[in-house]
């Protein structure tokens, strides 16, 4: 266990030193106001749909989408048992309005994204960074739907789904699928393949500076003097996905897919929950304070939940 542990927790203080680097940074002024906004667009728009693109373009077939059908299936049922789970536990903690879904996207979804397909491969090997995502698939499906539905005041009218999955994120998995099992990768030319790689690698890092950037627009005191916060953290961080984790011993899934279902779930809360309300004229400081706080714990929480699930195994 101890060194399960100690392999996981390298990885996740690099990714915290990346946070404190965009902190400082931002604190001292040394970046523009607008660097938070132009990461974000980069993370968007290039290195994520890159890490996509170049993952499944080069692993994608149609065996591999019939062999990890479950990964798929496990995933949708326990992102549908998070999306229930988030309307109870959101009452515990907001006592209406739009706080309220704040707290309710932030029980469904942690930073699944950004930060698990950064520490995947680290963990568990590059070769796992694509069964992760096919794990995410559903994951990214409630988010863009039920998940931004939540995040946007009704007041701004009724989300279009079509919209919604209208973006580069999509967009990588649809043609990165159709690349895969068309076998382009033998013909595709090696800067192409190299440019992919070196953009995807940038994933973890870049949003973890933004994360350090964005809660460096907040007062720190303000940020962690927030009792409720420190508690929707340890749900967030362990007794979910010590749950879930749980169920799937229990119904005897795949070890792999237990492991995996930790990074998705045990992961920290993710930036939507300030970027939305500062655009809808919520209050971004819960959200930011959320952020803060649940990235910083979860430098000890993940190796340590890892580690006493691999246990198990």
């Amino acid at each position: 266990m101890l060194t399960i542990f100690t392999s996981t927790l390298t990885p996740m203080l690099m990714m915290f030193a990346c946070i404190l680097i965009g902190y400082i940074l931002a604190k001292k002024k040394l970046l523009p106001d607008s660097a938070d906004t132009a990461l974000s667009k980069l993370e968007t728009y290039a290195l994520l749909p890159a890490l996509t693109l170049s993952t499944f373009m080069n692993q994608c077939s149609l065996e591999s989408l019939s062999a990890m059908r479950w990964y798929i299936l496990s995933a949708a049922g326990l992102i549908l048992l998070a999306v229930g789970l988030s309307y109870p536990l959101s009452r515990l903690f907001a006592k209406g309005g739009y706080e309220r879904n704040v707290y309710k996207y932030a029980f469904a979804f942690g930073n699944y994204g950004f930060l698990g397909n950064a520490i995947v491969p680290i963990v568990l090997g590059q070769e796992y960074l694509y069964p992760y995502m096919l794990f995410s698939l559903p994951l990214t499906v409630v988010c863009y739907s039920w998940g931004l539905a939540v995040l946007i005041p009704k007041k701004e009218g009724k989300p279009s789904l079509i919209k919604n999955f209208m973006n580069p994120s999509i967009f990588a998995v649809v043609i990165g699928v159709v690349l895969g099992i068309a076998g382009a990768k033998a013909v595709m030319p090696q800067f192409v393949s190299l440019t992919l790689t070196g953009l995807g690698n940038c994933v973890g890092p870049v949003s973890m500076i933004l994360t350090g950037i964005v809660t460096a627009k907040y007062s720190l005191k303000d940020l962690l003097a927030r009792p409720l916060v420190y508690l929707s953290s340890i749900l967030r961080l362990v007794i979910l996905p010590a749950a879930f984790a749980a169920i799937l011993i229990l119904l005897k899934a795949d070890p792999l897919i237990v492991k995996l279902s930790l990074f998705a779930f045990a992961t920290p809360f993710g930036l939507n929950t300030v970027v939305f309300p500062s655009a809808y004229g919520g209050d971004p400081s819960t959200g930011a304070s959320l952020a803060l706080i649940s990235h910083t714990l979860c430098v000890i929480t993940i190796p340590l939940l890892f580690a006493a699930v691999s246990f198990f195994l």
